[in-house]
């Protein structure tokens, strides 16, 4: 039987699987970056566009979703991608430096940014659309299940939101406990040095949106000392989202685990109508959202689209505390006033006090080494800028 074939029979095969995929080991080298924006009409930001706005204005460079069955990358490499509402992002290929990085994202964003404006379309600047739309505007199987699903706070994430995410390489053997450790522990100062969409009371609304979803699927991933197992075990025990049908509707009935999915059977496979195979278990990780997701590599979720070319800085702070073994035990000491409060990082963001020293700490310990990434002096002179503006705005009473 071809892996096609295959069907899983245990939970406990998912486990496997799922553990065997999850971390890919070596030496840490590269890196990369998604670059999420919410989209606008030039001459009124408060309209909606339609899909054919967005396909018009990219072009070649329009994804699958848009109709375009050849998507052409961006000339440095960078996939556009657009999400449910309009949100349109880069994803880049992976670099091998994050001065790499840096140029090839910087020369993407600028041919981005001019064929949307050719097309009087311009590029949001916060985490959250400041009009509050909230509509769909793809029409596809696992959207429509997406939304059925959802509840409001699920609905604005697929349609109102827009994140920064960066990706880093798992390391050897020995530095993957202690580098997924380290961006969970640093997660929370992070989240709130970085919030960008303050509405409602909330220093970070994107994350508020995030954490109104079922947290089976959104909640951290227990941090521990077999990290592997944490995310499959957390996996086959979230409630599917979809399930991909050659045809019609792809939605799934409620509180229906991966784990209930498998052990309802080969015969009829209960409410599914077959048995899962690993096509399906590795799509079903794709709908799991947790603030840091293991792909091989780690993918950190838990910043907001920062404005301009400011998404170099959050960047630049992970990747140089990541940097060297020294630096991630030192950044996770650093970490441990502020470690496990996401919510009230996301709520108060700086004014959280432990939050907050947390933050000031590991920002300090990057912009001291900020030599390591091999960015260009201006560039390092401008991350410590706005590192400092970001530490201080919260006594003004402003909300990144």
């Amino acid at each position: 039987m071809g892996s096609a074939d295959r069907v899983l029979r245990r939970t406990a095969e998912a486990i496997e699987h799922i553990a065997g995929i999850c971390f890919k080991t070596g030496p840490p080298r590269q890196v990369g970056a998604e670059l999420e924006w919410t989209t606008h009409r030039a001459a009124d930001p408060s309209a909606y566009l339609r899909a054919g706005d967005l396909a018009g204005a990219l072009g070649e460079h329009a994804p699958v979703t848009l109709g375009n069955p050849n998507p052409v990358p961006l000339p440095c490499g960078g996939a556009v991608t657009v999400e449910p509402g309009g949100q349109v992002e880069i994803s880049s290929a992976p670099a091998g430096s994050l001065a790499e990085l840096h140029t090839a994202v910087t020369a993407d964003r600028e041919i981005l940014t001019a064929l949307l404006a050719d097309a009087g379309i311009v590029l949001g600047e916060r985490g959250l659309d400041p009009y509050g739309r909230r509509r769909r505007l793809l029409d596809a199987p696992r959207y429509a299940a997406m939304e059925r699903a959802f509840d409001s706070s699920g609905r604005t994430m697929m349609t109102a939101t827009a994140g920064l995410q960066i990706c880093l390489d798992a390391g050897e053997a020995h530095q993957i406990v202690p580098r997924w450790a380290a961006l969970h522990e640093m997660g929370p100062a992070l989240l709130a040095l970085f919030a960008n969409s303050p509405a409602d009371g909330w220093a970070s609304r994107r994350m508020a949106s995030w954490y109104g979803i079922d947290p089976r699927r959104t909640a951290p991933v227990p941090v521990s000392a077999d990290p592997a197992r944490a995310w499959a075990e957390y996996a086959v025990r979230a409630p599917l989202l979809c399930v991909p049908r050659p045809e019609g509707c792809w939605d799934v009935p409620p509180e229906v685990t991966f784990a209930d999915w498998i052990e309802a059977g080969p015969i009829g496979a209960g409410p599914i109508g077959r048995p899962p195979t690993p096509a399906d278990l590795e799509y079903h990780l794709g709908t799991l959202f947790p603030p840091v997701r293991p792909r091989g590599y780690l993918e950190v979720r838990y910043l907001d689209t920062q404005p301009g070319d400011e998404w170099i800085v959050p960047a630049a702070v992970l990747v140089t505390l990541l940097d060297s073994d020294t630096l991630t035990d030192r950044a996770r000491e650093l970490a441990a006033a502020g470690a496990g409060r996401w919510h009230a990082a996301a709520r108060l963001g700086l004014a959280d006090g432990p939050v907050r020293r947390s933050a000031a700490d590991l920002a300090g310990l990057a912009c001291r080494h900020l030599d390591r990434t091999g960015l260009p002096a201006a560039v390092r002179e401008g991350i410590v800028e706005v590192v400092q503006r970001r530490l201080h705005r919260h006594r003004e009473g402003i909300s990144a």
